[in-house]
């Protein structure tokens, strides 16, 4: 599951047991990136705040499989498969199209926004990139393109958040050899309006 030791939800006890008791999915399952942060459980907890605050959060403005489908870009950009795969499912449940997933999966990929978003959408893509690979190179006219394509400043900032917290799993999964062996994928906390509600479903 990971190049360091972790522990299941099984043995763990005091806080932990606690922390993995708000988000454990069916079958006592702890999604593999969270079990990573076993032996520091508050790493686990700022995680899990963050993640849910900049994902999945009722006061975000862009739907929710907007800011997944970044998730799923910014992953590829990285080569975090873990990542690709958890989320693409999350995104294929949300929009429950199939064939649109595929579609925009495929587009991702290749870098070929055109064929999947309009001019508007596709701007958000490349900030992500540009955040992504150069950070050092973003400027503020890259929020003045974004800003021009229809956008404000509330959904730049959301943007900007979902494409740095998935840089920030990514490497935690990359850098710690985190597998998706055992995991369910796509399960997420779904219930947007409770913060402080981290039950994967």
């Amino acid at each position: 599951m990971s190049w360091i030791k972790t522990i299941s939800f099984e043995a763990a006890t005091g806080k932990l047991k606690k922390l993995y008791q708000r988000v454990v999915g069916p079958d006592d399952n702890v999604d593999n990136i969270l079990m990573a942060h076993s032996l520091r459980p508050h790493t686990l907890e700022g995680h899990m705040a963050l993640y849910k605050n900049v994902l999945h959060h009722n006061a975000n403005q862009l739907e929710k499989h907007w800011l997944e489908a970044l998730g799923v870009y910014v992953s590829l950009l990285n080569r975090c498969d873990y990542c690709v795969e958890h989320h693409y499912q999350g995104y294929k449940r949300l929009i429950n199209d199939d064939e649109r997933a595929q579609t925009v999966r495929e587009a991702l990929q290749s870098d070929r926004f055109d064929v999947a978003f309009s001019a508007k959408e596709s701007t958000l893509f490349q900030y992500a990139k540009k955040l992504t690979l150069t950070p050092y190179a973003v400027a503020e006219a890259d929020l003045a393109i974004i800003r021009d394509a229809g956008y404000d400043d509330g959904e730049i900032l959301e943007v900007n958040q979902v494409v740095a917290y998935f840089n920030y799993a990514n490497r935690t999964v990359l850098g710690l050899g985190v597998s998706t062996e055992g995991d369910l994928l796509g399960l997420s906390p779904n219930d947007s309006d409770d913060p402080d509600n981290w039950q994967h479903n």
